[in-house]
């Protein structure tokens, strides 16, 4: 926290007090904003002091805990609430006038945003922090893109728009209706989009960037994961598996996350209605494309865009006996980077009418099919598409949608009026710090299940 008037504001215990200000007092003691505080000073020294840059700074942590608006709105609330002035640390003696001028206040923000680095130390100070007093954060990752819109009208010339830094972004959405008919749409918007990795289990961010709308998703997955690997090594190495929507599906995302980083990739595959050089039939009599699993060899095993591998029962002939069926995934062999898959009728105790020729009678265990990852990088992964632990952990990926939810609702970025994207870069890291300084104060405060009181607040 910021020396300001008096220390040691308050103890730990004080925490289980239900003022308005306590999550201020929470947010303020844990900030490691010391360093920032030194450089600011340093800068102004010999310069008039009327309002104090530590005053300052507490005042800009208050409105985005408090979530307001804009500079305007938290100057008001300042003049009105003594108590809160007092907390920040202006002169009590001075009442209102010790307040900021907007303009005052607006070169203070300049100097802020001019420092932008610092603020993205402490953000990675307080993620170190956060990794020491929770061993296990990190082990689950989760990554999406957040379109942040801003009020500034759009322009084909950047120039003629009052936000020369942003420009169009767009998000597509498809889906088939119960009539077998596909729907698609389209939504636009001007403004920014902010591209974050979180810890799934704890809903935290770990590492973000801030691009301009237009920005595709997917080529920002391997930075985000290579800048948390470079400034917090001890997070990579706990990561096992990373949750993405089909926005992130690409054959380097998927090669590279084990490859490189030892991580699995839980990424949601786009349908390129391309794939599949036959048409099989299942029980229920829906047909879909699909893919022979080796082609050069005749076989009856096939294999989908989804990772479902089928087995398509023929006699000698080659002639179908009967409807597809999917095979049992049966395990990932990691010395031979296989996925392993049983025969159907053997694991689930179906008939089959060419079962005895395929030795699955006899042996009891049924025929078994190795599928090497490198048949289709993009479609066998470690963690089997197939499975119920994909299924199970790509369910964790809504974690980071109820982030941005926080970043929408709790920080105000759904109704801001922000301008520039220097500015919006210094408001977006302050909004992570803020929720990473709650994180640590809560957790040092032994209430881990109130990490994210700010939004449960709310």
């Amino acid at each position: 926290m910021a020396d300001i008037i008096q220390r040691n504001l308050f103890t730990w215990k004080d925490v289980d007090a239900q003022s308005d200000l306590d999550i201020l007092k929470l947010v303020l003691s844990a900030l490691p904003d010391e360093p920032f505080m030194e450089l600011l000073e340093k800068k102004r020294k010999g310069i008039n002091d009327t309002y104090p840059l530590r005053a300052c700074w507490n005042a800009l942590i208050a409105g985005v805990v408090y979530q307001h608006p804009c500079a305007a709105a938290l100057l008001r609330e300042l003049k009105r609430n003594a108590e809160l002035r007092d907390l920040c640390g202006f002169d009590p003696f001075l009442g209102t006038q010790a307040v900021p001028t907007p303009w005052a206040f607006s070169r203070f923000l300049a100097k802020v945003i001019a420092e932008k680095s610092a603020i993205q130390t402490m953000f990675d100070t307080l993620v170190d922090q956060v990794a020491t007093l929770l061993p296990d954060f990190g082990k689950h990752l989760a990554v999406d893109g957040k379109a942040l819109q801003t009020y500034a009208q759009g322009r084909k010339d950047p120039a003629q728009s009052s936000d020369p830094d942003a420009d169009w972004g767009a998000k597509t959405y498809e889906g088939v209706r119960e009539d077998g008919t596909t729907w698609k749409k389209v939504t636009y918007w001007f403004g920014y989009k902010l591209h974050l990795l979180v810890d799934s289990v704890y809903e935290l961010p770990i590492a973000f960037t801030l691009t301009k709308a237009s920005r595709g998703d997917c080529p920002e997955l391997l930075p985000l994961v290579e800048q948390t690997a470079q400034k917090h090594p001890a997070v990579i190495q706990r990561a096992e598996e990373l949750e993405a929507d089909k926005g992130y599906d690409s054959l380097e995302n998927i090669q590279r996350l084990p490859e490189e980083f030892a991580i699995h990739p839980i990424i949601d595959i786009r349908e390129l209605r391309t794939v599949g050089d036959r048409e099989i039939t299942r029980a229920s009599g829906k047909s879909f494309q699909v893919r022979a699993l080796d082609p050069k060899v005749a076989d009856t095993i096939f294999y989908n865009e989804r990772g479902e591998v089928f087995c398509q029962p023929e006699d000698e002939q080659g002639r179908v006996l009967g409807p597809a069926k999917e095979m049992a995934f049966a395990g990932y062999e990691q010395d031979r980077a296989s996925l392993k898959y049983r025969c159907p009728a053997a694991a689930y105790g179906c008939s089959c009418p060419s079962q005895a020729a395929c030795g699955a009678k006899q042996t009891g265990f049924g025929h078994t099919v190795r599928v090497p990852l490198k048949t289709d990088p993009r479609v066998f992964t470690s963690v089997a598409r197939s499975s119920y632990k994909w299924k199970k952990l790509y369910a964790q990926r809504s974690a980071v949608e109820r982030v941005n939810y926080r970043v929408d609702r709790v920080f105000q970025f759904e109704n801001h009026f922000i301008r520039g994207k220097q500015k919006m870069e210094m408001r977006i890291g302050l909004a992570m710090v803020v929720m990473l300084a709650i994180a640590v104060g809560q957790i040092k405060a032994g209430k881990l299940s109130e990490i994210r009181k700010l939004a449960t607040a709310a």
